[in-house]
């Protein structure tokens, strides 16, 4: 599979798509993975994903410099994004603080629709468990209902379904970037250590995924770092610019 744009005179457009999967803090692999990306020329023209990976790939998605990306990263506390309500009755925190951080980094609270590049948020159906891809309206509210933690962070209504963390039924949503148009794809997938108890599908994904002509997979090794502190950023930055150079270069190599 090329990586390289499609020729001009190609008859149909070859989009190239990024999928950023789930994992609390070890999304700020996501980040060394973008830069990797970036210093090669690569640039994705459709992005997917769940959870942390749809905060990192929403930045991207909105054009932000990767600079300015990873100062977010390495500044990131929980509490840009959630904070204790006096009124819980879906969950313990609000998820409101989300729509002020995009207006104050973008200086609005933008449609999807709108951003540079195709963006979904992968979040999952409560009443059909199902995975809905959120590519339409305001961004704040995607990004809300992917990171809904059951319990934890409430739930977001949107079109009549009340949606939370993508990551209980999809936490690599490759899918969805295909559905978005892109049929090449590069795929961060995270070692959650959750997704061994609650998606024991997902050995047979990243199988599949590991075996498809179509994708470029790129796993982080997250042993030894913390999954919900903040006191690893700027390893597991390194880490996914690690293992995006390995699986490129192996890539290349092929």
């Amino acid at each position: 599979m090329s990586l390289d744009p499609s020729p001009a005179n190609a008859t149909e457009p070859s989009l190239l798509g990024l999928t950023l999967g789930g994992g609390g803090a070890f999304g700020a692999a996501h980040v060394g993975a973008l830069q990797s990306l970036f210093e090669r020329g690569i640039h994705p023209d459709v992005v997917t994903g769940t959870s942390s990976g749809a905060l990192v790939g929403a930045a991207y998605a909105a054009g932000m410099d990767l600079k300015a990306i990873e100062k977010i990263a390495l500044d990131f506390r929980w509490g840009r994004i959630a904070r204790w309500t006096l009124s819980p009755r879906w969950g313990l925190l609000d998820s409101r603080p989300i729509t002020a951080g995009i207006t104050r980094l973008l200086g609005e609270d933008p449609p999807i629709e709108r951003l540079p590049r195709r963006f979904g948020a992968v979040a999952t159906d409560l009443r059909t468990r199902r995975a809905v891809t959120i590519s339409r309206g305001p961004l704040s509210a995607a990004l809300r209902a992917t990171i809904a933690v059951p319990g934890l962070l409430p739930p977001v209504r949107i079109d009549g379904r009340l949606l939370a963390d993508g990551g209980m039924v999809d936490n690599v949503p490759y899918r969805a970037a295909r559905a978005l148009g892109a049929n090449r794809l590069i795929v961060v997938r995270l070692h959650a250590r959750w997704e061994t108890v609650r998606m024991m599908r997902t050995v047979a994904s990243t199988a599949e995924l590991a075996s498809d002509p179509g994708v470029v997979l790129i796993q982080p090794e997250m042993e030894r770092l913390a999954q919900w502190t903040m006191r690893d950023i700027p390893r597991l930055i390194d880490e996914g610019r690690r293992a995006a150079d390995a699986a490129l270069d192996a890539h290349a190599r092929a």
